[in-house]
C-alpha cells in the first residue's frame, strides 16, 4: 500500500513592489484620516466660514493653514511668526516648544505622514509622467536649491517677523503671506470661491500666490516632494532633529547587498542607504519596503540602538 506523502505549500514572500504597494496604501490611508481629523469642519467648505472655536488655539504638527475652511487647529508656522512680531507676548515659547517636541519625537516623519501639503504632493507624484531626477541630472543645482528652505526659515519665519517688534511695517507673517502654497490651495482658493465678497478684493498678492502655488504643484508632479525638498521651512526645522528623533530609519549594513533599490525609490532623492539619517529624509518608509534583504527599518528607537549603522 503506497504511503502518501504530505507536501508543504510554499510560503509566499511578498516581492519588494508588493510590499511597497501595501506600505503606500497604509500610509496614504493614515494621511487621509489625519487630514480629516485636523480638517473636520466640513461645513466650512459649504458656508465659507472659518472655525474659531477653542481648538484653534492648538497647533497641528503639519503645514495646515489657519484660514482653511475645515481647519480645526492652527498652523505652527503662522503661529510662530505671529508670536514673534506680537509685542503683547514676550516670545512664542508655546509654539516653539511644541515644534521641538514634535521634532524630537518624530523628526521629519511629520512631513511624511502628518502634513496635509505633504500628502497632496504624494498624490501629485502619482500622476503618470516621466519624473525629473534633479539629484542625478543636476546634482550641484539640487544641493544648492535644498538650502533655500533654510534661508526661508531663517529670513521669512524668524528674522523679518521678529523685526516687527521694532518696525511696525514688518508686523506680518511673511512666509504665510507671500509664499505658503498650502495656505493658497487649502484656504485662499476655497475661501475666495465660497465668498463673493472676497472676490472683489482680489489683488496682486492673490495673483502672485496663485502663480507660485501653480508652479509648486507642477514642480511636485515632475519632481516628487518638490516643495518639501527645496522650499518648506517647517520641513527644514524638523529636519534638524532627524539625527536625534526617537522615530528613526535604521540601517543594518551587514545585510545590505548594495542593490540601489532604496535610492531609486526615495521621493526625496537621498543617497540611500549612506544618508539614512539625512535631514532630508521624511521617514516615508518606501526604502524599507523595497529593500530585498530588509536591512532598513523604521520605528521608534533610541539614538544609540546597538547594531544600527549611522551613515551620513
Amino acid at each position: 500500500m503506497p504511503v502518501s506523502s504530505t507536501t508543504k505549500s510554499p510560503i509566499h514572500t511578498p516581492k519588494p513592489q508588493e510590499r511597497l504597494k501595501k506600505s503606500e496604501q497604509k500610509r496614504n490611508l493614515f494621511q487621509t484620516g489625519f487630514f480629516l481629523l485636523t480638517n473636520g469642519q466640513l461645513s466650512g467648505y459649504v458656508t465659507g466660514q472659518i472655525y474659531r472655536g477653542p481648538a484653534k488655539h492648538m497647533c497641528v504638527p503639519g503645514l495646515n493653514c489657519y484660514s482653511c475652511p475645515g481647519a480645526l487647529g492652527a498652523c505652527p508656522m503662522g503661529s510662530l511668526q505671529s508670536g514673534l512680531y506680537d509685542t503683547r507676548q514676550l516670545f512664542p515659547f508655546y509654539v516653539l516648544s511644541l515644534l521641538c517636541f514634535f521634532g524630537l519625537l518624530f523628526g521629519r516623519l511629520v512631513c511624511g505622514l502628518l502634513c496635509p501639503f505633504g500628502f497632496l504632493q504624494d498624490l501629485l507624484a502619482k500622476i503618470p509622467v516621466k519624473k525629473y531626477r534633479l539629484e542625478v541630472q543636476k546634482p550641484q543645482l539640487d544641493r544648492t536649491l535644498r538650502y533655500f528652505k533654510y534661508a526661508i526659515l531663517l529670513l521669512l519665519v524668524f528674522m523679518l517677523p521678529f523685526m516687527g517688534r521694532f518696525l511696525p511695517s514688518f508686523m506680518k507673517p511673511w512666509f504665510c503671506k507671500y509664499v505658503c502654497p498650502s495656505g493658497t490651495i487649502l484656504a485662499g482658493w476655497p475661501m475666495v470661491s465660497l465668498n463673493p465678497s472676497l472676490q472683489g478684493q482680489i489683488g496682486w498678492l492673490f495673483g502672485w500666490k496663485s502663480l507660485l502655488a501653480i508652479a509648486i504643484v507642477v514642480g511636485a508632479i515632475f519632481i516628487p516632494r518638490f516643495f518639501c525638498r527645496y522650499l518648506c521651512p517647517l520641513g527644514a526645522f524638523y529636519g534638524l532633529f532627524n539625527k536625534f528623533a526617537f522615530f528613526r530609519l535604521s540601517y543594518q549594513a551587514s545585510s545590505c547587498i548594495q542593490c540601489g533599490a532604496c535610492k531609486r525609490t526615495c521621493p526625496m532623492g537621498i543617497d540611500m542607504p549612506r544618508q539614512n539619517q539625512s535631514a532630508e529624509c521624511v521617514r516615508c518608509g518606501r526604502c524599507a519596503a523595497v529593500c530585498p534583504t530588509s536591512c532598513l527599518h523604521t520605528g521608534f528607537k533610541t539614538p544609540d540602538t546597538p547594531g544600527v549603522a549611522k551613515c551620513d
